[in-house]
């Protein structure tokens, strides 16, 4: 990803859902401009959901998810019923494709059903509406469009841009925080998992939103905290560092000085910093034999000093002096029963948008398991948890 790209957690997510042959990869098509999805009279043509980032106007950075047909068949069309259930669970936006040419089936009174039972804004696109005599005049929600001929698929863009408008976060990363020409200090390790020549994502993210706030910006490594406070003339307002650097840091910085993560910034911006500080406190009641899922939202070429893999591990063992039994999980591949596992520490998300964080923390409070973040963990074991947080209960 480019320092100009929007990630993908920042897109609005659209999904197109229907049956089979409905149309959904012939709109999907239509309404990105190009060849995205293959298309078939065969049915069942789609058999992944097929995503693509792109800019699509007037909604701006978006994912368009194509997604298998909710009447397939058979054992693996069952499969493919699963994951597109799956996909429900990080889409801001549902976009229902009817064959208008059949109607209302059982098959679009259930996935009306899971938009609802989920809380997802939806509209209604009746394709092929090119093959009906009389066609009706669109709604609020609903309109006819030929995807063959391009009828009215402008008009749909225009419909999904006011439903997709609604789902956008106010939420900001740090720029409430602080006033106009305060100097923000980032703490940023160079390490062996450090991407060359590049910063990872939440730099970047805090980087411009400090920038969005007026403020200063000033970027170390974690063993020049005590010369950049020194040449400062004025405080900084905030110190975030890396939470592998938390406990060097937090000796360097005084006090009287706010300190706080970029993970933990980040729990806040996806609107789980709550649940998150509550269940870490479940760190000190671990026993032996208990299993901890480490979760990650990206998938990353894993190297040595890896921090999901290795440091957390570690330090989590250390710090309870118990037989814990690890297990990893990362990308979309996130359980859905978390009942064997007596806490879960995901990644700040930054990868993930909001509303498939919201998914996994609310799975794990649902199944009765603890739910917390890396920043918050290492926080807690290094004893610095209620200076960290202390900034954002304000």
């Amino acid at each position: 990803m480019g320092l100009n790209d929007t990630p993908s957690g920042e897109r609005i997510q659209i999904g197109f859902f229907g049956r089979r042959n409905a149309g959904k990869s012939s709109v999907v098509n239509a309404v990105t401009g190009q060849d995205l999805a293959v298309v078939s009279d065969t049915k069942g043509t789609t058999t992944d959901p097929v995503t693509k980032s792109m800019e699509l106007l007037p909604l701006g950075p978006v994912v368009v998810i194509d997604t298998p047909g909710f009447d397939d068949e058979g054992a693996l069309g069952q499969l493919r019923i699963k994951k597109t259930k799956q996909t429900l669970n990080r889409v801001d936006l549902a976009v229902l494709i009817v064959d208008a040419t059949e109607g209302f089936r059982e098959t679009e009174e259930e996935l009306i059903r899971l938009f609802r039972e989920k809380e997802i804004p939806y509209v209604v696109a009746w394709n092929k509406s090119d093959l009906l005599q009389t066609v009706p005049s669109a709604t609020e929600k609903e309109i006819w469009v030929s995807a063959l001929h391009n009828t009215n698929i402008y008009e749909l863009k225009e419909m999904m841009a006011r439903a997709g408008k609604l789902q956008e976060s106010k939420r900001v990363l740090v720029r409430d925080l602080m006033k106009p020409e305060d100097v923000i200090l980032l703490v940023m390790p160079i390490d062996s998992a450090a991407p060359k020549g590049r910063m990872i994502l939440p730099q970047q993210m805090m980087i411009r939103d400090v920038l969005d706030g007026d403020g200063i910006v000033m970027g170390i490594k974690e063993d020049k905290v005590k010369e950049a406070l020194a040449k400062l003339s004025q405080k900084p307002a905030l110190v975030i560092t890396d939470s592998q650097a938390f406990e060097r840091v937090a000796k360097d910085v005084p006090e009287d000085i706010p300190l706080t993560s970029f993970s933990i910034l980040m729990a806040r911006y996806k609107g789980f910093l709550t649940t998150a500080v509550k269940g870490v406190k479940a760190i000190e009641e671990l026993k032996d034999g208990d299993r901890v899922l480490i979760s990650e939202g990206c998938t990353h070429h894993r190297q040595c000093g890896d921090i999901g893999t290795v440091k957390l591990p570690a330090w989590l063992k250390k710090h309870t002096g118990k037989e814990l039994i690890i297990e990893t999980s990362s990308g979309k591949g996130f359980p859905e029963d978390l009942s064997p596992y007596a806490l879960v520490i995901h990644c700040g998300g930054c990868m993930l948008n909001e509303r498939e964080v919201t998914y996994r923390m609310k799975s794990a409070m649902d199944q009765g398991v603890p739910f917390t973040n890396y920043g918050i963990c290492i926080a807690q074991m290094k004893g610095i948890l209620k200076r960290s947080v202390a900034i954002l209960e304000q």
